[in-house]
């Protein structure tokens, strides 16, 4: 909005909306491109959402600007010393304190703004950490939200709306069934209604968090018992563990057990080597003991679970790893922005 030289060359505008889509990956959104025909039709293109391929990672990347090495949240359960594994959606107080566990300013707090989101979200510890600065505004159904960034478009301010229904959908059944498509043909009618009612100079970005695979119980892998005896803490998520190793064992050590039994499975590889392959960007010295000593991305439609028992494991729709269908999500603009 202050037309200031930007990587995706948008123009300056009086006001803008940014809808971020849960769930809906370039992949999805392609493969399902005759269920949303004015987001598949729309100008743009797609993006990396950046690693790992999981919400909180994702929207405190979209609202900082920086990559999880540089804002510190480093998965969907991570690891904070001093606490343990910690839920960064959920988990937040005490020694992940919202305002210096994300450690950098968000554009919110740089511009005045608004978000849109659902009620329960309004005062979160996770709210508080990557949306701190803007107003909330909250609305129960998909189409409350969408009333709501209306009338913020005509205020002309910055609009933040989330849009969380294609994920849960997709968790609990599959991303590829009617339920999905369902919700897909009814955020697409909002946004066509949405972008109709933009005001002049006013432009809508339509982008998402990560995309998914969907993973049945053919493709989950147990981890064996032997395996973890040096693993001290779990985090990540199924499609991306992340590893912290008893003290004494070396991150090398703890990996060449894990890589093979897993083989072409999945990506096996050491803080370091995750470090140095850019996968987290800059890494801060703050956030460096948070990573795990190694982390276990998934390949194709499989998931890795450290307990058969894992109630978890009825989640069909997965992500968090490097896959494209994960990464890749995208970028659509309308008004102003098209």
């Amino acid at each position: 909005m202050r037309g200031a030289p930007n990587a995706l060359g948008l123009p300056g505008v009086r006001g803008a909306v940014v809808l971020l889509v849960d769930g809906l990956g370039a992949a999805q959104l392609g493969q399902r491109a005759g269920h949303a025909r004015t987001l598949a039709t729309a100008p743009g293109g797609s993006l990396d959402a950046g690693f790992p391929s999981t919400t909180a990672v994702a929207l405190a990347t979209l609202t900082t600007g920086a990559l999880a090495g540089e804002h510190g949240i480093v998965g969907y359960d991570a690891y904070v010393p001093g606490a343990g594994v910690r839920n960064q959606l959920r988990d937040w107080g005490g020694a992940m304190d919202p305002v210096t566990h994300q450690r950098l300013p968000t554009l919110f707090e740089q511009q005045p703004a608004v978000v849109i989101g659902e009620p329960k979200h309004a005062a979160s510890g996770f709210t508080g950490a990557v949306l701190r600065g803007a107003e909330f505004r909250g609305g129960h159904a998909m189409a409350d939200r969408f009333a709501l960034a209306e009338q913020a478009a005509r205020e002309r301010t910055l609009c933040y709306l989330y849009v969380p229904e294609l994920d849960r959908i997709g968790h609990e059944h599959g991303w590829q069934g009617e339920r999905w498509i369902d919700a897909l043909e009814q955020l697409d009618g909002h946004v066509r209604d949405l972008a109709a009612s933009l005001p002049a100079e006013t432009g809508l970005v339509v982008t998402a968090d990560h995309g998914m695979v969907d993973v049945d119980a053919s493709g989950h892998l147990i981890a064996p018992a032997e395996l973890l005896e040096p693993v001290a803490h779990v985090a990540g998520e199924p499609r991306c563990l992340q590893l912290h190793a008893v003290e004494g064992m070396t991150a090398d050590a703890l990996a060449e057990p894990w890589r093979a039994w897993l083989g072409d499975a999945a990506w096996v590889a050491t803080r370091a080597e995750v470090i140095a392959s850019g996968w987290f960007g800059a890494v801060h010295e703050q956030v460096e003991p948070r990573m795990g000593d190694v982390f276990v991305a998934a390949r194709g439609r499989r998931a890795i679970y450290v307990d058969e028992l894992d109630p978890g494991r009825g989640m069909i729709g997965q992500h968090g790893s490097l896959t494209p269908d994960e990464l890749r999500v995208p970028l659509r603009r309308f008004g102003a922005f098209a």
